[in-house]
């Protein structure tokens, strides 16, 4: 099994836009909304995905597709711009002190990277029980939270070539952007490496354009008189993950059992009756007592609940936490997988345009944000989506076979879901604790639905 030590950095570029028209200081500012400044303290987003090698497998050969990669990356660069600049802090002049943070567009670059892996194949990162520890070294950007875009790159992407096969891995600050538009710029990437470069425009161009309540005039006042009062590096607790992939067939058959069972009509969606099971899987192998309160939360998408609805290619974070509270364990697997799956809908159900509202405007009033070291041992957090287009990433050479995440934001209890790689199946990545991820492989209800890939 290869190890981290085995992978060797080749090169490292600093890609930079190209200049723009009417825009030649490159000093663009782009004010933050509160679902991008809330992220402040947690770690950047890191994920990728594995290709098998090209068919031509000679080093001219292999040397053109990093060059092809690298020139594909600029262009795309060209289009989503503002990644490629820093994070702003800017100490206003009140009293009592306060700060405001900007995206700034002064084109400082974004890294390329191009690295080696000889000992990891395709097959022993696709095919393992457990993520190789060795994918996290995949990724650039290690242990940065998105506070440090202030210095650091907002964009990295590594190329490691494997044994067999070649990985692509993204790190993106999660203060400018969330999981639409990392898969959006992805998506662009492919498209553009795919057409040879001579793509004039990608299918979904970004939208730059911050939206803010009315009753907000950003830039937004931040009530502290320096990083100390509101940053927080994560610590995180030894972890392990999974990935387990649901057939199209295993998620339909689950989806009709709790609706049937809730007597809902299919209003609990496909994702919803996953998640209820893996919830109450986790919650046995944790073997919390009985009264102890677990909780789920969940990352919920909020461009379609606006109106008018943000664009899909809305450059900025339109995500919000949606917590579903007050279980015990012992209620949680007394009641079984329809009552979980229900009480999940309801969650997802209550964010109305009303309710997202009134929580933005809560928190321009009072600002909080996501700490990694509140993620209580007991509760879980579900992020990503069935929706975002991974394996329609060809960059030229196939169809990816895999998709993984890097180190970031893994603490016990997060779980990332994806499409699966025939259409209606769920790629599930799950991070636990050894103790209960070892539990989990041995639970009977849930290993009858996981397929082989």
């Amino acid at each position: 099994m290869a190890e981290s030590s085995d992978v060797r950095i080749l090169s490292k570029s600093t890609i930079r836009p190209s200049p723009r028209p009417c825009e030649e200081d490159g000093g663009r500012l782009i004010h933050l909304t509160p679902w991008d400044l809330t992220l402040l303290s947690i770690d950047y987003m890191q994920k990728g995905i594995l290709f098998r090698r090209p068919p031509t497998q000679d080093s001219d050969a292999t040397t053109f597709t990093i060059s092809r990669l690298r020139d594909s990356f600029t262009a795309t660069l060209d289009r989503f711009f503002p990644l490629a600049g820093r994070l702003a802090v800017d100490n206003l002049d009140t009293s009592p002190p306060s700060l405001s943070i900007s995206l700034k567009c002064n084109d400082e670059g974004a890294d390329f990277i191009h690295a080696s892996a000889p000992s990891a194949t395709v097959s022993s990162i696709l095919h393992s029980l457990y993520v190789p520890p060795v994918v996290r070294s995949f990724f650039p950007l290690n242990g940065a939270i998105n506070y440090d875009g202030r210095c650091l790159p907002l964009l990295a992407a590594q190329v490691t070539e494997l044994a067999d096969g070649i990985f692509i891995g993204c790190t993106l600050n999660h203060v400018v952007a969330d999981g639409t538009v990392f898969w959006n710029f992805f998506n662009s990437w492919s498209q553009i490496c795919r057409s040879g470069g001579g793509c004039p425009e990608v299918s979904t161009p970004p939208a730059f354009d911050r939206w803010f309540l009315d009753s907000c005039n950003p830039p937004i006042r931040l009530p502290f008189g320096g990083e100390s009062d509101f940053i927080n590096r994560p610590v995180y607790p030894p972890v392990e993950e999974c990935v387990f992939h649901f057939s199209a067939a295993a998620v339909a058959k689950l989806k009709a059992r709790v609706n049937a069972e809730m007597g809902t009509g299919g209003q609990i969606s496909s994702l919803q009756s996953l998640l209820s099971l893996i919830w109450v899987s986790v919650t046995r192998a944790r073997r919390l007592d009985p009264n102890k309160e677990t909780s789920y939360m969940i990352s919920i998408g909020c461009r379609a609940r606006l109106t008018p609805p943000l664009p899909e290619s809305y450059l900025g974070n339109a995500v919000h936490i949606g917590a579903t509270q007050n279980v015990t364990a012992g209620e949680l697997l007394q009641r079984g997988l329809g009552w979980a799956a229900r009480q999940l809908n309801q969650t997802v159900a209550l964010f109305k345009e009303s309710l997202v509202r009134s929580c933005l405007a809560e928190w321009v009033e009072k600002p909080s944000f996501s700490y990694a070291s509140t993620f209580k041992s007991e509760d879980m957090l579900t992020g990503g989506s069935t929706r975002f287009d991974v394996y329609g990433n060809d960059f030229g050479w196939g169809r990816p076979v895999g998709v993984r995440s890097g180190a970031g934001n893994k603490g016990d209890g997060k779980v990332t879901v994806y499409p699966g790689p025939e259409k209606g199946s769920i790629a599930v990545e799950l991070c636990f604790s050894p103790q209960t991820l070892s539990a989990l492989v041995k639970d009977e209800e849930l290993m009858r639905m996981v397929s082989c890939i």
